[in-house]
């Protein structure tokens, strides 16, 4: 399929005015939706948690108690790299008061003064529902993962997900409480647990961006684009890899790829970019996620996904 330089600045465009007020809107809607449980803010408004994203946050702190809360936006939004068929906000509401950690072998809980929470009477996603569902009504439905509330011309639809702070104290030899790599956990309802770094991957993001002359996030937002038109002409490949994993993919490539093709037209930068992947498949086994943590590809079945959509990218792009 042949795409001209206006088609790909078309996919490049960043979030509009009116989408990052609806952001901002279901930040605040979440935040009043938990007050009632007792928590009041801490910050005066919502803001980003680093300049030049919209990776707005709040905190709520319990009016006679210890709890506190983090609600901020992750995912596409928060990063700056949906594309116009991407609808919902991921909104991560992170209980942080009660935590779970990982310590270096022969290290535990008493080494940091740290003592076993007490259980309470209803769960943390339970709580989060039952505010929701008081405040939202039926534009609440519960998920396994998250929490989904339906949007309206106010609001972006939004997955609220409610998780617990992850505290990875791997690399510390001090026992030093402050001195961790902060992620989320997230306890799915099948029990699953899922641990995540949203927080490092929106940081990351922003200094890749802006390492490569701001080029990072607009070929992110037009491999997204291309994804979702592979999967509208029936490429299977495009179904085995997903829009997180893209902007994953991308993140890898040295800066210097970008900015030895900034004086070209992003048709040509974008085609130089995945002759660039598939030259270099040999290293899918060593990217990381954009977090700069986990790995991207972890098992031979994620590998063989993301080479086949490299390749099926490949022969599908063409440029005029």
């Amino acid at each position: 399929m042949k795409f001209t330089e206006s088609m790909l600045n078309s996919y490049a465009q960043p979030l509009s005015q009116t989408e990052d007020q609806q952001c901002k809107n279901a930040i605040n809607m979440v935040v009043n939706a938990l007050k009632p449980l007792g928590f009041k803010e801490k910050r005066i408004k919502v803001e980003p948690m680093y300049t030049d994203t919209y990776s707005y946050y709040q905190e709520l702190e319990s009016e006679y108690g210890s709890r506190r809360i983090k609600v901020f936006m992750q995912g596409s939004y928060a990063n700056n790299t949906n594309v116009r068929t991407q609808s919902d906000v991921d909104i991560a509401v992170v209980e942080e008061d009660i935590f779970q950690t990982q310590y270096r072998v022969g290290v535990s809980d008493s080494d940091y003064g740290f003592t076993k929470a007490a259980t309470r009477p209803k769960s943390f996603k339970d709580e989060v529902e039952d505010a929701l569902k008081e405040s939202f009504g039926s534009d609440v439905q519960r998920a396994n993962k998250s929490i989904k509330i339906n949007g309206n011309t106010y609001r972006k639809d939004a997955d609220g997900v409610p998780c617990r702070r992850y505290k990875n104290y791997s690399n510390d030899y001090n026992n030093n409480p402050e001195n961790f790599t902060g992620g989320i956990v997230i306890t799915a309802d099948t029990g699953e647990r899922i641990i995540n770094y949203p927080e490092q991957h929106i940081k990351n993001g922003k200094e890749k961006n802006v390492a490569t002359n701001y080029y990072y996030k607009k070929m992110v937002r037009i491999m997204k684009k291309m994804r979702y038109l592979m999967k509208e002409n029936g490429i299977n490949e495009a179904n085995g890899v997903s829009s997180f994993a893209l902007e994953s993919l991308l993140w890898n490539i040295p800066n210097d790829k970008y900015l030895e093709y900034k004086d070209f037209r992003n048709v040509f930068m974008f085609d130089m970019l995945i002759t660039h992947l598939k030259n270099n498949k040999h290293l899918l086994s060593s990217y990381k996620e954009a977090n700069g943590i986990k790995l991207l590809c972890p098992t031979p079945s994620d590998i063989n996904n993301m080479d086949l959509f490299i390749n099926a990218l490949k022969e599908f792009y063409e440029y005029e």
